[in-house]
């Protein structure tokens, strides 16, 4: 007996023997066995970096854009509707501990001072609706005079 490495690493043993029908077989295994699954995935080229790049970030912006889909679709399903949903309405809350609140609502005219634990919910005071002040816009202007005093004062320093 005679045996030649090839390639694939498989050790092909010949029989020297007259027979042309064993001759046959054995190099009929011998081309199966060098035609693996392992030596056709070698030879296939090797995939692109930015293809397989492309992939993955067409892929995640389709979840994301499902997933954001998803909640809008559940925030316009779950939104109070009709003339009723304007009737109430959470002005402020302050934590009191990891989960103790005193949450102030409105409803109606009145504003409730309620006061939330896990599993119990407690009418604290009752008071009238009072003006919420809006915003005052001169002080918007203050800062933004102060920030460009602070930023010359920075830049002259420099």
């Amino acid at each position: 007996m005679r045996g030649r490495r090839y390639p694939s690493g498989i050790v092909i043993r010949c029989l020297v023997e007259r027979n042309p029908s064993v001759r046959t077989r054995t190099l009929a295994l011998a081309a199966a066995a060098c035609v693996s699954p392992a030596s056709l995935a070698a030879e296939q080229p090797a995939t692109d970096l930015g293809t397989s790049l492309l992939q993955v970030g067409l892929g995640l912006t389709l979840v994301l854009a499902l997933i954001f889909g998803a909640l809008f679709v559940l925030k316009r399903i779950t939104a109070a509707r009709g003339p009723s949903a304007n009737h109430l309405r959470v002005v402020g809350a302050t934590a009191l501990g990891a989960r103790e609140r005193i949450v102030l609502v409105e409803i109606g005219e009145t504003w409730l001072v309620v006061g939330v634990a896990p599993g119990h919910i407690s009418a604290l005071h009752n008071l009238p609706r009072l003006a919420t002040a809006a915003p005052d816009p001169g002080q918007a202007k203050d800062f933004g005079a102060w920030l460009a005093r602070i930023t010359e004062r920075n830049r002259g320093t420099r």
